[in-house]
């Protein structure tokens, strides 16, 4: 169970400055970060390409790209997506509850740069939610400022399922696939991304281009978290420079043999970490599970591909069909059943890229991978012989 509290760093703290003396109230921020500079809208834009920022949540789109595609002049809303609906995932949720100023500064920054009228904040989270609720009493913005609490399902957390819960609507996507700087909330230019991308945004306009890259690599200069668990030591939300081996902070973390889940419950199994490194869009949403080795792959995998399957907005067939028949398909071939492993394969090749959102895409890739990387596994449950072991939920706390 990864807790609020397991919170540490590789290198320099940005982000997480401050956090190991317990949540910034807006007096410890300033002392830890400085004032926040008022910039332009083409200062954040050069800014953002001389660094190339990349969005932290799970498509990595270029931050310039997304500031370049809203118009001049129109822009309704500067929206954080803090709705971090994966239990495998603790970063976003970290940064509400403990440094909620810096997250206000990157948002209240570029919605003055914008000249957006408004800055709407999704949460799930209640204790987030409040964190968020007390620091807007700290401050005094002179914009208009909104948080709002979201379901806490995880089709909740894509990007046009947050603007639809924001102007009152079901809090799934829907099927058309519309950008938000161009029709967002209320069908007007918005700028939408998650929480860590406006941390990332204050630290940068604090440090400027030269200073923020004196870490990370030369192609993606920076700082990033992740959250760490599984089978590890300890597990928790960790700030690494961009490009920091996967093997060094699966070191650091005392993480057990075995092979990785990277990106979470839409990324895809590693069977050797040698040689990767950590940038996006590589680590996707920014999530590592180790598996160990005594736990049973496949009832691992069965058990959060049927976690998934709840977790579908119901609205399209491949979500319906095809994720249902998915996980029965996993369940057979982890009692021995050959059957499962060939329908298996032509329901993977049959979900992706039909669904009305990214859900059945992440998913397939999800099974897709675990077919490939537990293939030894595979084989020995097909042949009535099992692996031996109990299915532990080394994968996280699901419901």
């Amino acid at each position: 169970m990864i807790t609020l509290d397991d919170v540490r760093v590789i290198g320099e703290a940005r982000v997480l400055a401050g956090l190991d003396q317990g949540r910034l109230d807006f007096q410890r921020h300033l002392l830890t970060h400085g004032q926040q500079p008022a910039l332009t809208r083409d200062e954040y834009v050069r800014l953002c390409e001389a660094v190339g920022l990349r969005g932290r949540g799970g498509a990595a789109f270029p931050v310039a790209l997304k500031l370049q595609d809203l118009p001049k002049r129109g822009v309704e809303a500067v929206v954080v997506n803090g709705s971090e609906s994966e239990p495998a995932s603790r970063k976003d949720r970290l940064l509400l509850s403990r440094a909620p100023h810096l997250v206000l500064d990157g948002a209240v920054g570029l919605a003055r740069a914008l000249r957006a009228p408004h800055v709407l904040i999704a949460v799930h989270d209640r204790d987030a939610a409040t964190s968020l609720r007390e620091a807007l009493m700290e401050r005094d913005d002179r914009l208009a400022i909104e948080v709002r609490e979201t379901p806490g399902r995880f089709v909740a957390g894509e990007a046009r399922a947050v603007l639809r819960v924001l102007e009152g609507g079901a809090a799934v996507p829907p099927g058309r696939r519309v950008l938000p700087t161009r029709k967002g909330y209320h069908q007007r230019p918005t700028f939408l991304s998650n929480v860590e991308t406006f941390a990332q945004l204050a630290v940068l306009a604090r440090l400027g281009s030269r200073e923020y890259s004196r870490t990370g690599v030369s192609t993606e200069p920076g700082t990033q978290l992740l959250t760490i668990g599984g089978a590890v030591q300890h597990p928790g939300v960790l700030e690494t420079p961009n490009g920091v081996p996967l093997d060094t902070v699966l070191q650091y973390v005392g993480a057990e043999a075995g092979p990785v889940l990277l990106g979470g419950y839409h990324g895809r199994w590693l069977r050797q970490t040698d040689g990767l490194t950590l940038q996006r869009p590589e680590v996707s949403a920014g999530i590592i599970l180790a598996l160990g080795t005594d736990t049973c792959p496949l009832g691992e995998v069965t058990r959060v591909a049927e976690w998934l399957r709840g977790q579908s907005a119901g609205q399209c067939g491949p979500c319906v069909f095809g994720l249902g028949a998915l996980v029965d398909d996993f369940a057979r071939i982890t009692v021995g059943d050959p059957g499962g492993w060939y329908d298996a394969q032509r329901h993977l090749g049959l979900v992706p890229g039909r669904g009305a959102c990214a859900h059945p895409d992440g998913t397939a890739r999800f099974l897709t991978s675990a077919l490939e990387v537990f293939e030894d596994d595979v084989r020995r449950h097909l042949n009535h012989e099992g692996c031996g072991r109990p299915v532990l939920g080394v994968l996280g706390g699901l419901r």
